[in-house]
């Protein structure tokens, strides 16, 4: 039986299309990965990758894709509205079908022994895979950004788990790790207030007393001249997707403003898409065996 690995890297760059293709082309490369997903965002000015294959060939393309990053991307030139710490900022490691998540935590630290060897550049095991209890959480990793880690890293309790104890100069630091699957997801507010995102996104995020399994933050994206809850849902079977957007839409009322669309970032398991349609569609009992699509795949 093969194993397989979903890797999804992000890349600090969601505008230099050259940049872009070059890293991705890593993974294109390898005959033993599959590239299932890539997309940018100008405002964020950030890529989000998404390839699969065994553990040895998703490390090994992991750590090309990070070396053409470290190689291409200059943090001290870099804006955008998402938080970032590193030229490729953060690369997950995901298991799919009977593949045991020890197998994820076992190719995350190789990858992470290798970039912070060959790379000379700071790794932080994060999610399943940390050592420590304030890395199990990237929010915590990441605060301060690039720009602080000048003098974060020399901190004792932000030593990094690989590489040298010094923030790379142009690349900054990487977390690597294991974790289920996390649904990406925004929802785009008819303001364009960004306090009243982040009003709405400190209500509801479990880091301001809201709800578990929800990462979140308010932004205005200019390009849309509206603001946004950025998301990331980290368990989309105990907080569905319609939850959200129905929390969302609860809060956004208080300050007299609508939803006016949503956004996935990457890709989202089928059933949380599913859930969300048996939701407003009143179906509770709709399954995958009613798709045409998934007879055709059977």
């Amino acid at each position: 039986m093969k194993h397989l690995i979903e890797c999804v890297p992000n890349i600090s760059d969601g505008i230099n299309s050259e940049v872009i293709e070059y890293c991705i082309d890593a993974i294109r490369e390898n005959e033993n990965l599959k590239l299932i997903d890539y997309s940018s965002d100008a405002d964020h000015n950030r890529t989000v990758i998404t390839f699969v294959g065994e553990a040895d060939a998703v490390v090994e393309g992991a750590f090309e894709l990070t070396k053409r990053a470290v190689e291409k991307i200059d943090l001290n030139h870099h804006s955008g509205t998402h938080p970032r710490m590193g030229a490729i900022d953060v690369i997950p490691f995901v298991p799919l079908g009977e593949t045991p998540i020890e197998l994820c935590i076992k190719a995350s630290e190789d990858l992470g022994k290798k970039i912070g060897e060959a790379l000379d550049l700071p790794v932080y095991l994060y999610a399943l895979s940390a050592k420590e209890d304030n890395r199990k959480k990237l929010p915590p990793i990441r605060k301060g950004q690039f720009e602080a880690f000048e003098d974060k890293i020399k901190l004792p309790e932000w030593q990094p788990d690989f590489g040298p104890t010094k923030k790379h100069s142009t690349a900054g630091v990487v977390a690597v790790g294991a974790r289920e699957f996390l649904v990406a997801f925004n929802i785009y507010l008819g303001t364009k207030d960004e306090d009243i995102a982040e009003r709405i996104a400190k209500s509801l995020r479990e880091s301001g007393g809201g709800h578990r399994f929800l990462q979140a933050k308010g932004m205005y994206i200019a390009e849309k001249e509206m603001t946004q809850v950025s998301m990331n849902i980290l368990n989309f079977n105990k907080l569905p997707l319609y939850r959200v957007i129905e929390l969302i839409r609860l809060e956004a009322k208080r300050f007299g403003v609508d939803i006016i669309e949503t956004e996935l970032i990457g890709l989202a398991p089928l059933q949380s898409i599913l859930d969300t349609a048996a939701y407003y569609m009143q179906l509770p009992s709709l399954n995958t065996s009613q798709l045409v699509e998934s007879k055709i795949w059977e």
